[in-house]
């Protein structure tokens, strides 16, 4: 993301991780409206005016497409878990990167890792809310 706010953003990169979904909170903050509880975003205001200490940070972000067979994807930290092709298999193998040593993605570090990907595994399972429009599985189609 690039942003301008001369006199009020400080310059310089951030190694905040963020999604899409803090612009609402942020541009909520920046307007000095409240910001719904039940939505995911966190604002980004403070890292871009250099109150870091001010930044909340997400515990892990989740995404998902149905594009192209079924994909899911977590970011915790460092590390990144991804799966493939979920529209034929409901549980296909996951793919493990660490992005700081390998940003990337060349070296899939899922069986070196069992216990992290037993919890990317639980992260994707639990984050996911299923749509009625947006069908992932094969079973929901």
């Amino acid at each position: 993301m690039v942003a301008n706010w001369p006199g009020s953003i400080t310059p310089g990169t951030s190694d905040h991780i963020s999604a899409f979904w803090d612009i609402f909170p942020t541009m909520a903050a920046l307007t000095n409206q409240a910001t719904p509880k039940d939505i995911d975003g966190i604002s980004l205001l403070p890292t871009l005016t250099g109150n870091l200490s001010d930044q909340k940070t997400h515990e892990h972000l989740y995404w998902e497409f149905i594009e192209q067979g079924g994909k899911q994807a977590i970011r915790k930290g460092d590390w990144k878990a991804i799966r493939v092709n979920l529209n034929k298999d409901r549980d296909p193998p996951i793919e493990l990167y660490n992005l700081a040593d390998d940003p990337g993605e060349q070296t899939n570090l899922a069986a070196q890792y069992p216990e992290r990907i037993k919890e990317m595994k639980a992260l994707m399972e639990n984050s996911r809310v299923p749509n009625p429009i947006f069908k992932l599985y094969a079973s929901e189609l």
